[in-house]
This record gives structure tokens, C-alpha cells and sequence, in this order.
């Protein structure tokens, strides 16, 4: 399974990309907005920093305008994945990208239906968002299962990329399930790395270091 980190924090993105797992980078327009900054400039610095697939939003809903800025964005770095919304403008978008060898990403996915129609029109990845189908009393990590074994039954070349990670419960369950990504927040890529027996082990081990005579 890759492991992107959601973001658009270059400092977050070092220190994920310096643990030696990071697989590539999504952002989207809410994130840029966090940081105070350019857009473009927030790109510029991120090719630089992850060797891998980094996703950039459109912000236009009409098939002219996100044309128009996925022709933009491609043409930043060969590593920029377009990140196009699941509504009928943007499949229209994603079918015409493909023809064209742009890659893209379909965001704001909530149905197994709309992850197939992204597939049969040529998406790259599929971004199912399972935070926010929780937060409405849904069960965000079935959507995951559905798009998996759809997937599956026809062959399709696009990735499951399991967006909208709360906690580390949603990376376990997205490995099991076999996504092919998962993009997670700073924080939540921290969480998988603690675990207290660990902290409890190491510092046992430590101090019982300690008592072993010193040349």
C-alpha cells in the first residue's frame, strides 16, 4: 500500500518524506488556503521535495474551466496529478485529460456507483472520503470494500486512494481491505508509529543499560 500524506505544509511533507515512506502528496484547496501562500509556489516546492505523485485541485466546476486549468497544472512538473471533482463536468474532464496522458484524481467520491463511473471514464485514482461519510452516521470504510472489489470484477487500472483519514483504525482497515493508497494527515502518520509498549520497552531497555558496568 502508498502512503501519501495530505497536505499542502512543506515542513510536514520534509519530515514525512525523511522517514522513508512517503509514496507522494495530496492537496487540495482548503489545505493551500492554510498555508498563506501561492498556489503555484506551494507546488513548486513540493516537486522538489517528493519524487512521486502530488496531487493539485481545479477549482472551476465547468468542463471549459477545468480543462483549462488541468492543461495548467500538468504542465507544472510530469509528477502533478490534476484532482478533479466527482460531478458530471469533471468525468467530462477526466475522460478528455485522458486521452491526452494527464493524469487525474477523483475527489469527493461517497458512493461505490460514482467510483465506478470515474473508473469507466479514465480516472487514475479514485478518492473516497471516509472521514466525512462517518461523520453522517455512515460507515466510511464499506465504501472502501465495495470500490475494492468493483474494481476488482472488471479489471480497472484506477487506484483506491482512501481519503479523509481520522485516525489510524481507518489505515489499518484500508490495508486489510487491499486500497491501493492512503493519504493521511501529518498527525495520523505519527499515531502509526507510537504505540506504548514501545515507549514502555525502550525505556526498560535504557535503564536497565544503566546498570551494565562502563569501561
Amino acid at each position: 500500500m502508498k502512503f501519501f500524506i495530505d497536505t499542502a505544509d512543506v515542513n510536514e511533507i520534509r519530515e514525512a518524506s525523511a522517514l522513508g515512506l512517503l509514496d507522494g502528496v495530496t492537496t487540495n484547496p482548503s489545505l493551500v488556503a492554510q498555508t498563506g501562500r501561492k498556489f503555484e509556489d506551494v507546488l513548486a516546492e513540493i516537486v522538489e521535495i517528493v519524487d512521486g505523485p502530488i496531487s493539485a485541485e481545479v477549482v472551476s466546476t465547468d468542463f471549459a474551466g477545468m480543462k483549462a486549468e488541468a492543461q495548467k497544472l500538468a504542465a507544472i512538473h510530469e509528477n502533478i496529478v490534476v484532482k478533479i471533482p466527482l460531478i458530471s463536468e469533471g468525468l467530462k474532464t477526466v475522460a478528455w485529460c485522458a486521452d491526452r496522458g494527464i493524469q487525474t484524481n477523483v475527489t469527493l467520491c461517497f458512493s461505490p456507483l460514482q467510483a465506478l463511473l470515474a473508473a469507466k471514464a479514465g480516472a487514475d485514482y479514485i478518492s473516497p472520503f471516509v472521514g466525512r461519510l462517518d461523520d453522517v452516521g455512515h460507515e466510511g470504510m464499506d465504501l472502501i470494500g465495495d470500490i475494492v472489489e468493483i474494481y476488482r470484477n472488471y479489471d480497472f487500472d484506477t487506484e483506491v486512494l482512501v481519503a479523509s483519514i481520522r485516525h489510524p483504525l481507518h489505515v489499518l482497515e484500508a490495508a486489510r481491505l487491499g486500497a491501493d493508497v492512503v493519504t493521511v494527515p501529518f498527525k495520523v502518520l505519527g499515531q502509526l508509529v507510537k504505540h506504548p509498549l514501545t515507549d514502555i520497552g525502550l525505556q526498560k531497555f535504557l535503564a536497565d543499560w544503566e546498570k551494565v558496568p562502563k569501561p
